[in-house]
């Protein structure tokens, strides 16, 4: 696709635990925040979900809401300007053959997340309900499918044993994969390129409409956001955020339950006291 040549600013915004708290029991973007981002784009900002949902993960009230020129998505792997696909970097489809025959090996349950369709075998009920805690519309689902024809971009998996029996920590070792393993209770990891990362999608989204990053925000709280961090001229960060985040911050704002995207946005881009 040929690159646009656009002036302005651009402002990138994480979903989960900083635009809503799931945890809290609220999926959508409350109103103080949804007006602050339109008044962003009324002052000519280009904005952004940054995530590492896959497409189909997101709701059609925020994905639809007109508050977004696009979406980094699945930690970089894909780049959406609108519905158009500007960007993306299926993982190997030996590779993906290798990770699945080695979860079902070791009985780990396992999502496989695709550009517009996520993949789920019928039988894997505990990532279904870890789906739809997460208020995501599984209906949608591919539940029958020919693993050679999928181009999977992102993995993630389930272990009722910690660790998967020690095959999370054996993935995380390949030099060309990365990923999350949740730090409690190791049961859930997600698994993508080493070559993608929300601060690389958000590269090819500045490239493509000539921004400098010197001309980027981020909002963000987890740690799969600590490359966008390290790559926008100002990283936000929530008062939610893991300590790591924090110490990549330019600044710090009130948590996610204090609507501190709507403060950020005030204070440090439109410069509202």
């Amino acid at each position: 696709m040929e690159r646009m040549k656009q002036a302005g600013k651009a402002v990138f915004f994480d979903i989960d635990g900083t635009l809503i708290n799931i945890k809290n029991g609220w999926t959508q973007i409350r109103p103080a925040v949804r007006t602050e981002i339109k008044r962003l784009r009324e002052a000519g900002y280009h904005t952004f979900i940054a995530s590492g949902r896959p497409y189909a993960y997101l709701d059609p009230k925020i994905a639809d809401s007109k508050l977004f020129d696009g979406f980094v998505l699945m930690n970089g792997a894909a780049v959406m300007m609108g519905h158009a696909v500007i960007y993306d970097d299926p993982l190997p489809k030996e590779l993906v053959q290798e990770i699945v025959a080695l979860s079902e090996e070791n009985g780990i349950e396992y999502i496989l997340e695709g550009l517009h369709d996520v993949y789920l075998r019928p039988e894997f009920k505990a990532t279904e309900q870890f789906c739809r805690d997460i208020d995501v519309n599984v209906r949608g689902f591919v539940r029958d499918y020919d693993l050679a024809h999928v181009d999977a971009y992102k993995i993630e998996f389930y272990a009722r044993d910690p660790g998967g029996n020690g095959v999370y920590e054996h993935l995380l070792k390949k030099p060309e994969l990365t990923g999350l393993m949740d730090p409690y209770h190791k049961e859930n990891m997600e698994l993508y390129a080493s070559s993608n990362s929300k601060g690389t999608g958000i590269c090819h989204t500045l490239d493509y409409l000539g921004i400098p990053r010197t001309e980027s925000y981020a909002f963000g709280d987890g740690l799969n956001d600590m490359e966008m961090m390290e790559t926008v001229g100002m990283g936000l960060v929530m008062e939610n955020a893991r300590p790591q985040l924090k110490e990549k911050a330019s600044h710090i704002l009130p948590s996610v339950d204090e609507d501190g995207v709507a403060f950020g946005i005030r204070r440090y881009i439109l410069g509202e006291e």
